[in-house]
């Protein structure tokens, strides 16, 4: 299937691993061009270069903290700068800490507002403008399964993600008249360090093994395993695709049946 991706020009925020990396190698390799960010300078380099190997595409790594309104600036000036236009945008931002009620901070709070919320908020703040030069724009919002089924210690997640979607449902009605999708994608139990280190947590606070942690979330899961990160990839390809076009506002879950809602 041609998805029509040829020469379109992509951002995707904090990719020099896991899922941000995986839905840039598959935008490359359907034939965009992609600007990458994150904040450690090393490993954002090494993954330009993974996706650029793979693929023989054109990669942009731009150093930006998520969190930081001028750096957010910055990234998306950057990459028009690079390019010359932004056609699609994948919101992404590491998972904030996990923690239940009681154990959570104002500044735990704060901090999880500016990365998770404020990043997609200012991205896409700074995206539009450029999207609707041309008439048409994908925006694909990296959230979580928590925004369909709230994890017990995960409740900054099930907060904050939430709020994402609430901000992409709004902005898909308002834009849709300016060619412009806005969808986002909640992974599910995903083979990325992020999930290793919720499963570390787990067996911390349960007193048992990180395998035995690992064993119970996999029990939940009807198709009885954990996804790749380009299982995922392909759905975030399919949205920002041309043969996507009159798919908007949605939330859709990519997690093996985890998710037991009908919705």
């Amino acid at each position: 299937m041609d998805l029509g991706l040829k020469g379109k020009v992509a951002l995707v925020a904090a990719a020099s691993k896991g899922l941000g990396k995986a839905a840039a190698l598959e935008l490359a390799r359907e034939g965009a061009r992609v600007a990458i960010c994150a904040r450690t300078e090393a490993t954002l380099w090494a993954a330009a270069a993974d996706i650029e190997g793979a693929t023989g595409g054109e990669v942009l790594a731009v150093v930006a903290d998520l969190s930081d309104a001028d750096d957010v600036e910055r990234l998306v000036q950057t990459t028009v700068d690079r390019f010359g236009r932004l056609d699609i945008l994948v919101t992404n931002a590491g998972g904030p800490p996990s923690g239940y009620f009681l154990d959570l901070s104002d500044d735990a709070w704060h901090a999880t507002v500016e990365l998770t919320l404020m990043s997609a908020v200012r991205l896409c703040r700074a995206a539009v403008p450029h999207m609707r030069k041309h008439g048409w724009g994908r925006i694909v919002n990296i959230t979580s399964v928590s925004v369909k089924q709230p994890i017990d210690n995960l409740l900054l997640s099930n907060a904050l993600r939430s709020g994402v979607v609430g901000l992409a449902k709004t902005l898909s009605n308002h834009f849709a008249g300016d060619g412009i999708t806005v969808n986002s994608v909640c992974p599910g139990w995903t083979l990325t360090d992020r999930v290793a280190e919720l499963f570390a947590a787990r067996a911390r606070d349960e007193g048992v093994s990180v395998e035995e942690a690992e064993r119970q979330v996999t029990a939940d899961i009807p198709l009885g395993r954990m996804g790749q990160p380009e299982e995922l990839a392909a759905l975030i390809a399919f949205l920002a695709s041309e043969r996507a076009g009159y798919i908007t506002g949605t939330v859709i879950q990519v997690d093996g049946g985890y998710v037991r809602g009908l919705l």
